[in-house]
Formats: structure tokens, C-alpha cells, sequence
């Protein structure tokens, strides 16, 4: 890669792929013409499923923004990666993804079309896909976020928030929700209902599951369930979220 095809692609068309993907135990043929024709999508592209990155940080923050996006005038947000399918869906599986759609370019034709195929045999990748993501209006790219030539796996620009700031910098982001519950509370599924009722998206903590109670006791001073956090705000159980839904309205 060059720095010039940072921008190389703003203003041309996406290249025309087809992409064999696996559905419900099925080969399904998805082109790029039918996912772009006539839509406004948000895509980012990243060196592979399951790496810490991507895992952690890039796909999770997109997922979360996606009603933002979609406030926005976004019909899709597509995640590529040079995988096969079956990765690819077992990665959608584990992840944050509900609201993203995955695709595999195993073969890299679409990344290398987008000048983005780069050699990681370095670490034993083979070719994948440099981390950037687009802005493509009915298969028109109009704009790019590559991220700098540095050693590792830069992740500067092609985020979630970087892309919905160039969209409208006034767009407001989705408040970051985290509920501690654990199995058969009635009190949980009061809490996480309330949250719902209110188009707020959360991340569901499940006891037993994704921590334990000491992670519980360390994180809240407290041994009930649900705990609820609201962007850094530790709110408390079910009867206190309420009261903080109510000061909101």
C-alpha cells in the first residue's frame, strides 16, 4: 500500500463481487450489486475474525451505534473480512453483531478491488485485508477512513464513532448500558423490559455466564441483581433504574 490509496476509491464505484456465503445449511450467492444498489451503507474492513481488535472493539462499537446510523439515513452497516463463511458465521455468533452484517471475502477479490489486500504472512494471515472503513452511497464511494501505515494493527480512524461524526457531527450516540442479572430474576427481566420499553439498547452480564460473584461484588459493592450502569453511572438495582428513567423524562 501506498498513502495514496488512502482516497483512491472516493468518487468510483465499489468493485462488482459475488460472494458464496452459507445460510441455514445453504450455499447462498450474495452480490455486491445487490447489497449496495440503491442504499446508503456504512462499511468497515478489518485483518480477521476472532482477533482482539476487531473482537473487542471494532464490530461491538458498530453494532452498538447502529440505530444512530440508521437515524442518520444508513440502510446497512456490512463487516468484510478476508475469511471463509463458516468463520464468518461463527464469529457472528459470538459477537455483538445483531445489527451488522457479516461477510466473508474469502477469495479477497473485493478487498483487493478496493486496494486494501495486503501480505501478513508475517503472522502466518497470508493475504488479508488492511482495517479501513467507507461510506458508499448506491455503490458510490464517498468517503474513506484507511488507517496509517504503522507497524501492528492500527486502530485510529475506521471506528464506529470517527464514521458517525463524518455523517453528522451533532448525531447523538446511544448511552453505553450494562445490566448484571443472572437466570429466573424477575427482578432482572423487569429491569432489562423497562430498558427495551425505552429503545435503550444494553449489554446483559449474565451471573454464572459472562462473570461471577465476585466480579459482582467487586465491580458494585453488592451481592443482588440486576446492578444496572449507565455510561460510567453505577444506578443501581430495578427500583432505582426506574427512578432514573423517571428523572430523565
Amino acid at each position: 500500500m501506498s498513502n495514496n490509496i488512502t482516497t483512491a476509491m472516493e468518487g468510483q464505484r465499489i468493485p462488482s463481487v459475488t460472494w458464496p456465503t452459507r445460510e441455514n445449511d445453504s450455499w447462498v450467492n450474495v452480490s455486491s450489486d445487490e447489497l449496495f444498489s440503491g442504499k446508503t451503507v456504512v462499511l468497515f474492513s478489518l485483518p480477521g475474525a476472532f482477533t482482539p481488535t476487531c473482537s473487542s472493539t471494532h464490530l461491538p462499537r458498530y453494532n452498538e451505534l447502529a440505530k444512530a446510523f440508521q437515524d442518520q439515513g444508513v440502510d446497512e452497516i456490512v463487516c468484510i473480512s478476508v475469511n471463509d463463511t463458516f468463520v464468518m458465521n461463527a464469529w457472528a455468533k459470538d459477537q455483538e453483531s445483531d445489527n451488522v452484517r457479516l461477510i466473508a471475502d474469502g477469495n479477497g477479490q473485493f478487498t483487493d478491488g478496493m486496494g486494501m489486500l495486503v501480505d501478513k504472512q508475517d503472522l502466518g494471515f497470508g493475504k488479508r485485508s488492511w482495517r479501513y472503513s467507507m461510506l458508499v452511497r448506491d455503490g458510490v464511494v464517498e468517503k474513506m477512513f484507511v488507517e496509517p501505515q504503522k507497524p501492528g494493527d492500527p486502530f485510529e480512524v475506521s471506528d464506529a464513532d470517527t464514521m458517525l461524526n463524518y455523517i453528522n457531527p451533532e448525531a447523538e450516540a446511544p448511552a453505553s448500558i450494562s445490566v448484571f442479572t443472572k437466570p429466573g430474576c424477575g427482578f432482572c427481566a423487569r429491569a432489562k423490559q423497562a430498558l427495551t420499553d425505552r429503545g435503550m439498547p444494553f449489554e446483559e452480564i449474565l451471573l454464572g455466564r459472562d462473570a461471577n460473584m465476585t466480579s459482582l461484588r467487586a465491580v458494585t459493592g453488592r451481592e443482588t441483581v440486576p446492578q444496572v450502569f449507565i455510561n460510567g453511572q453505577h444506578v443501581g438495582g430495578s427500583e432505582e433504574l426506574d427512578a432514573w428513567l423517571e428523572d430523565q423524562a
